[in-house]
Protein backbone atom coordinates (compact mmCIF):
# COMPACT_ATOMS: atom_id res chain seq x y z
CA UNK A 1 0.00 0.00 0.00
CA UNK A 2 1.36 3.43 -0.96
CA UNK A 3 1.76 6.40 1.34
CA UNK A 4 -1.31 8.23 0.12
CA UNK A 5 -3.56 5.18 0.22
CA UNK A 6 -2.34 4.50 3.76
CA UNK A 7 -3.05 8.13 4.65
CA UNK A 8 -6.56 7.97 3.21
CA UNK A 9 -7.34 4.75 5.10
CA UNK A 10 -5.80 5.99 8.36
CA UNK A 11 -8.99 7.46 9.76
CA UNK A 12 -7.29 10.82 10.21
CA UNK A 13 -9.53 13.89 9.96
CA UNK A 14 -9.60 15.72 6.63
CA UNK A 15 -7.64 18.62 8.17
CA UNK A 16 -4.67 16.29 8.68
CA UNK A 17 -4.87 14.94 5.15
CA UNK A 18 -4.93 18.48 3.73
CA UNK A 19 -1.91 19.52 5.79
CA UNK A 20 -0.01 16.33 4.90
CA UNK A 21 -0.61 16.92 1.20
CA UNK A 22 0.50 20.53 1.62
CA UNK A 23 3.73 19.46 3.34
CA UNK A 24 4.36 16.68 0.81
CA UNK A 25 3.95 19.15 -2.04
CA UNK A 26 6.63 21.40 -0.54
CA UNK A 27 9.04 18.75 0.73
CA UNK A 28 12.39 18.34 -0.97
CA UNK A 29 14.10 15.08 -1.89
CA UNK A 30 14.83 14.32 1.76
CA UNK A 31 11.18 14.84 2.70
CA UNK A 32 11.84 18.07 4.63
CA UNK A 33 10.15 21.46 4.53
CA UNK A 34 9.69 24.32 6.96
CA UNK A 35 6.62 26.46 6.26
CA UNK A 36 5.25 28.45 9.17
CA UNK A 37 1.84 27.64 10.65
CA UNK A 38 0.44 31.00 9.44
CA UNK A 39 1.72 30.23 5.92
CA UNK A 40 0.13 26.76 5.92
CA UNK A 41 -3.11 28.29 7.20
CA UNK A 42 -3.15 30.99 4.51
CA UNK A 43 -2.37 28.59 1.69
CA UNK A 44 -4.85 25.88 2.74
CA UNK A 45 -7.68 28.11 3.94
CA UNK A 46 -7.58 26.51 7.41
CA UNK A 47 -7.27 28.44 10.66
CA UNK A 48 -3.91 28.45 12.43
CA UNK A 49 -5.39 26.44 15.31
CA UNK A 50 -6.77 23.85 12.87
CA UNK A 51 -3.32 23.54 11.28
CA UNK A 52 -1.79 23.01 14.73
CA UNK A 53 -4.33 20.26 15.48
CA UNK A 54 -3.67 18.67 12.09
CA UNK A 55 0.09 18.60 12.69
CA UNK A 56 -0.51 16.99 16.08
CA UNK A 57 -2.75 14.37 14.42
CA UNK A 58 -0.03 13.62 11.87
CA UNK A 59 2.67 13.37 14.55
CA UNK A 60 0.61 10.98 16.67
CA UNK A 61 -0.15 8.80 13.64
CA UNK A 62 3.53 8.66 12.65
CA UNK A 63 3.23 10.42 9.30
CA UNK A 64 5.32 13.49 10.18
CA UNK A 65 8.21 14.29 12.50
CA UNK A 66 8.38 17.87 13.79
CA UNK A 67 11.50 19.58 15.06
CA UNK A 68 11.48 23.11 16.48
CA UNK A 69 14.02 25.49 15.00
CA UNK A 70 15.66 28.58 16.44
CA UNK A 71 17.08 31.65 14.77
CA UNK A 72 20.67 32.68 15.43
CA UNK A 73 19.43 35.19 18.03
CA UNK A 74 17.59 32.43 19.92
CA UNK A 75 14.09 33.40 18.76
CA UNK A 76 11.68 30.73 17.57
CA UNK A 77 11.56 30.01 13.86
CA UNK A 78 9.23 27.81 11.82
CA UNK A 79 9.24 24.09 12.51
CA UNK A 80 11.13 21.60 10.38
CA UNK A 81 8.66 19.01 9.10
CA UNK A 82 10.00 15.67 7.93
CA UNK A 83 7.66 13.24 6.22
CA UNK A 84 8.09 9.74 7.60
CA UNK A 85 9.79 7.32 5.22
CA UNK A 86 7.76 4.52 6.68
CA UNK A 87 4.39 4.98 8.22
CA UNK A 88 1.96 2.90 10.20
CA UNK A 89 1.14 0.50 7.34
CA UNK A 90 3.57 1.02 4.49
Amino acid sequence: MGKLECLYRSGLPSRAIVVYLYLADRAGQKGNCFPSVPRIARDTGLSERTVQRAVLDLKKAGFVHVDGRLRKNGADSSNLYTLAETGPSW
